[in-house]
C-alpha cells in the first residue's frame, strides 16, 4: 500500500485525515484509497467545515508540532483559502504555559546549578507562552534583569514522533494524488523539519541575536536583546530584559507621543537590509514579536526562526518586490519564472496573465489597502497553480513583509510599504556594492587576478609556438557540414526518383492511346509496365521514407 500503519502513528493517521476532510480536502483521502481503513467519519457539514477558526482550534487540539505547523501552512496561499490563512495567526500566542516545577527542573538541570544560585529573583508566572517554550522574567546575581526561555518538557521527543507520521503521510500523497504530485508535501515538510529542530536548539537562536544584533547596529531606533551565552543552553535562553509592550497593543493616544511613521520606515528599511543585503533576516516579525519600548524604539525578540537568502536570489527578489511596488505586472511575471523552477505543465500564457491581475488590483487600493505581502503571497500562489516550483525563500519572504504591513500600520496607520520600497531601493543597490568592495572580495579578486598575471606568458608563448608551426585551430560548435552535406544529397535524390516516377506515370497514360498486339490484362502491356514500375518506384520511396528518414533522427 505505500504507508506502514505503525500502531503509534495510527491515531494521528485518523486524525490527520480527518482534518482533510473537514476542511475541503477529502481528495487528498479518496485518492488514497484509504477511507476505509482509516475509519474516517464526516463529523462536520460542509457548512460548518467553512468555519476557518475551527481550523486553528483543531491544531491547538494535535499538540505544539501541529500549532507550528499551522504556523507554516500560513505561509502556503496555494493550499488554503484565505481565511483560513488569517484563522491560523492566532496560533502565534495563545498556548496554555505549563508548571513552574517542570520550569524549576528543566532551568537547573540545563545550567547545572540551582535556580537560587544563578538567579536572584525569578518569576513564578511566564510572560508569554509559546508552542515551543515559555518566558519568565528573572534577575542575574549581579543585578541584570534578563528573560530566560525555557522549553517545553519531552517537546523533543514528541515533535519527533509527529515528525516521523507526517513524513510518511507526505510521501503517500506525493506517490498517490494529484495534489502530492503538485504541491510536493515531502519537499514542505522537509523545509518544515529542518526549520523546526533549528528552532528547538535555543543556542542556535542565541547565535541568531548577536548576528542580527551586529548587523543592525546602524538603525538607532532598532534594539535586539543581547544572549547571556554562560546561562544559556539548548533548552535554556537567557538574554537582556526589553522594557516596553507590544505594538498591538498602542492606543491611538499613545501613538501621538512617537514619530510613527519615521519609526516604520526604520523598521521596514532594516528588513529590507536584513533581506536584499545581509541574507539572513527575522523571518517571524509578527506583531506578538516586536515591541515598543519605554523610549520608543522597536525592539525585536524571538528569533529562533530565520531565513537564509544566496546573493543571486537576493538581486531577483529586489527586482521582484520593485515590479510589485511599481505595478509592472508583465516585469513581475517574468522574474517570477526567473526565480522558480518550470515543471512540464508550466502555462506562461495564464501565469503572465494571472500575476499582471494580481499587480493591478493594488493599482486602485487605498494605502491601508496595500499589502506587499500578501501579493508577494498571491504570486507564490500563482506560481503554483500554474506549473512552477519557487523556493521556500520567496515564501518566508511573503510571509515576512505580510507581518511587516501589519506591524508598521500598528505604529503608523498610514504606512506605505510600497513607497518605502521605491524609496529605499537606491540605498539597497549602494548598499550591495558596497558589500560587493569588501576586501575579502577585493582579496579574491587580486588573488585571481595574480594568478592569470602569472600563467599569461606561459599562454602566450603556447599560442604564438601554434601559430608559427601552422598548429592553430580554432574550433567552433555550429553546423555539422557533413551532415548537412548528406541531408542535401538526400533532398535531391528523393526529388530525382520523384521526377522519375512521375515521367513513368505519363508516359504509361501515353501509351494507353498506341494500338498494340502485346496485352496485358487486356491493356496495352508496355504501358501497364510502366504503371507497375511507378508503382513500385513510388511504394519503395514512401517506405524509405517513412522508416529509413525516422530512424535516423
Amino acid at each position: 500500500m505505500g504507508i506502514s500503519l505503525k500502531p503509534q502513528h495510527l491515531n494521528r493517521y485518523r486524525q490527520i485525515a480527518w482534518l482533510f476532510v473537514k476542511y475541503g480536502r477529502s481528495d487528498l483521502v479518496k485518492d488514497t484509497g484509504l477511507e476505509e481503513t482509516l475509519e474516517v467519519e464526516q463529523r462536520v457539514t460542509p457548512k460548518e467545515a467553512a468555519k476557518a477558526s475551527e481550523l486553528a482550534d483543531d491544531l491547538e487540539k494535535l499538540g505544539p508540532t501541529f500549532v507550528k505547523l499551522g504556523q507554516l501552512l500560513s505561509t502556503r496561499v496555494e493550499l488554503l483559502p484565505r481565511a483560513y490563512l488569517e484563522a491560523l495567526a492566532r496560533l502565534q500566542d495563545k498556548v496554555e504555559p505549563f508548571a513552574f516545577d517542570e520550569v524549576e527542573k528543566i532551568v537547573s538541570s540545563e545550567l547545572g546549578v540551582r535556580m537560587s544560585k544563578a538567579f536572584s529573583d525569578f518569576d513564578v508566572t511566564p510572560i508569554a507562552a509559546a508552542s515551543l517554550g515559555q518566558v519568565h522574567r528573572a534577575r542575574l546575581r549581579d543585578g541584570r534583569q534578563v528573560a530566560v526561555k525555557v522549553q517545553r518538557p519531552a517537546i523533543r521527543e514528541a515533535m519527533l514522533q509527529d515528525l516521523d507520521a507526517l513524513d510518511e503521510i507526505a510521501e503517500f500523497l506525493d506517490k498517490h494524488t494529484v495534489a502530492g504530485k503538485r504541491y510536493e508535501f515531502c519537499q514542505m515538510l522537509d523545509q518544515f523539519r529542518r526549520s523546526l529542530l533549528r528552532e528547538l536548539d535555543y543556542r542556535q537562536e542565541a547565535t541568531n541575536l548577536s548576528t542580527i544584533g551586529a548587523h543592525l547596529k546602524e538603525f538607532e531606533r532598532i534594539i535586539v536583546p543581547e544572549p547571556i551565552p554562560d546561562y544559556s543552553t539548548s533548552r535554556v535562553l537567557t538574554m537582556e530584559y526589553v522594557h516596553g509592550k507590544k505594538v498591538t497593543d498602542l492606543s491611538p493616544l499613545a501613538r501621538m507621543e512617537f514619530d510613527g511613521n519615521a519609526l516604520a520606515e526604520e523598521l521596514f528599511r532594516a528588513y529590507l537590509q536584513q533581506i536584499l543585503v545581509d541574507g539572513f533576516f527575522h523571518a517571524d516579525p509578527h506583531p506578538g514579536n516586536v515591541f515598543l519600548t519605554d523610549d520608543y524604539r522597536i525592539a525585536l525578540i524571538d528569533l529562533g526562526m530565520v531565513g537564509r537568502i544566496m546573493p543571486g536570489l537576493q538581486e531577483q527578489l529586489l527586482q521582484l518586490l520593485l515590479a510589485i511596488s511599481e505595478g509592472r505586472g508583465d516585469d513581475a511575471a517574468g522574474i517570477a519564472i526567473k526565480i522558480g523552477d518550470r515543471k512540464e505543465d508550466f502555462a506562461e500564457k495564464e501565469f503572465t496573465h494571472a500575476i499582471a491581475e494580481i499587480v493591478a488590483q493594488q493599482q486602485g487600493a487605498t494605502v491601508d489597502q496595500m499589502q506587499v505581502g500578501r501579493l508577494v503571497l498571491e504570486v507564490t500562489q500563482a506560481s503554483a497553480e500554474n506549473g512552477i516550483r519557487v523556493p521556500a525563500e520567496l515564501t518566508m519572504l511573503g510571509k515576512t513583509l505580510l507581518n511587516l504591513d501589519q506591524v508598521g500600520r500598528a505604529i503608523e496607520p498610514t504606512f506605505d510599504p510600497n513607497a518605502s520600497i521605491r524609496r529605499n531601493a537606491a540605498h539597497i543597490m549602494q548598499q550591495r556594492l558596497m558589500k560587493s568592495l569588501s576586501p575579502g572580495n577585493l582579496f579574491s579578486g587580486v588573488l585571481e587576478l595574480k594568478d592569470l598575471v602569472q600563467r599569461l606568458p606561459a599562454r602566450l608563448n603556447k599560442i604564438i609556438d601554434a601559430i608559427a608551426n601552422n598548429e592553430m585551430k580554432i574550433s567552433v560548435d555550429a553546423i555539422d557540414e557533413k551532415t548537412l552535406v548528406v541531408g542535401f544529397q538526400k533532398v535531391a535524390n528523393r526529388i530525382t526518383v520523384g521526377l522519375i516516377i512521375a515521367a513513368l506515370i505519363v508516359g504509361a497514360a501515353m501509351m494507353m492511346r498506341v494500338e498494340t498486339s502485346f496485352r496485358i490484362w487486356g491493356y496495352p502491356g508496355l504501358a501497364i509496365l510502366l504503371f507497375l514500375a511507378a508503382a513500385g518506384g513510388g511504394v519503395v520511396l514512401l517506405i524509405n521514407i517513412l522508416f529509413y528518414d525516422k530512424g535516423e533522427k
